[in-house]
């Protein structure tokens, strides 16, 4: 359903993306797990058509990203990190809005926005001005609207971000369910969140994919997870998939090179922005 081969993305000199491979089949979902700065959001966004790469391809559904935006957008729902809203709209109001822009109109564009007030747990806020919103109702405002055109695709970034531990858990209940409909492709920086909702792993750091394999599988290979997420993603340079050699003490670790950019450097700036997207198919 996604496949991405050899994505390269530089902001000027820095590689946000570099040969990044991977394929998501239809009906699963897959975490897309990595360390802030990774290159996780510009990887999302150039799936969904909101950047274009450097080089490589990718294509979802069948349908080539960057020589038929429209159309792929019409497949996905996307769900950005930091929720681009309108503030000074109510909840209803944008959902309708979004709906139109999406192409759904009359009662079909109601049920669907019934439907996803109900499954977001918006039903109490519909007519609040979201700009009063809490973080987690924005996020789940952000999540509604992704679902609204009950897209065979979705790609949510990281969607329990600003969510208490009540909505968090909620949250998880719904991606699981969705997987049982939509193939998704989510992605966090929290291990347990993957563990607990995908049934694969993709790990990317700094930049480039360093494992891709069934959760299953990763855990008869590893007893902790969590430890070896830490020394995939804390050693210097890109470590290769299988087993790994102990991690070198502190005190002789190598000093980073002053030379080298913050893993959050160029990408985030370069992802920053705050409009809303207005493209028909989101």
């Amino acid at each position: 359903m996604i496949h991405v081969e050899k994505l390269t993305k530089f902001y000027g000199d820095y590689a946000a993306v570099r040969d990044v491979s991977f394929d998501v089949p239809k009906g699963k979902v897959v975490g897309f797990l990595g360390p802030n700065g990774a290159g996780k959001s510009t990887t999302m966004r150039i799936l969904a058509g909101f950047l274009t790469a450097t080089s490589g391809s990718a294509t979802i559904d069948g349908l080539d990203v960057f020589w038929k935006p429209i159309e792929v957008r019409r497949r996905i729902g996307y769900m950005p990190e930091n929720c681009p809203l309108y503030p000074e709209l109510r909840v209803r109001e944008y959902l309708q809005f979004r709906a139109g822009i999406k192409g759904l109109h009359g009662s079909t564009a109601r049920k669907r926005i019934d439907h996803v007030i109900q499954r977001c747990w918006l039903t109490d806020v519909t007519r609040q001005l979201i700009g009063t919103l809490s973080k987690g109702y924005r996020q789940r405002v952000g999540l509604a609207d992704a679902l609204l055109a009950d897209p065979p695709v979705l790609i949510l970034d990281e969607p329990t971000s600003g969510l208490d531990p009540t909505q968090i858990h909620e949250t998880r209940h719904l991606i699981r369910e969705l997987g049982r409909e939509h193939t998704l492709l989510l992605s966090t920086h929290i291990l347990p969140e993957v563990e607990m909702t995908c049934e694969r792993i993709i790990i990317i750091y700094r930049g480039q994919k360093v494992e891709d394999a069934e959760l299953s599988e990763l855990r008869s290979r590893y007893r902790n997870l969590e430890d070896y997420f830490l020394k995939l993603t804390e050693q210097e340079g890109i470590v290769p998939s299988g087993p790994l050699p102990p991690l070198p003490p502190a005190a002789n670790a190598p000093p980073e090179s002053s030379g080298s950019p913050p893993a959050n450097t160029g990408a985030n700036s370069a992802e920053g922005g705050s409009q809303p997207y207005l493209t028909q198919g989101w």
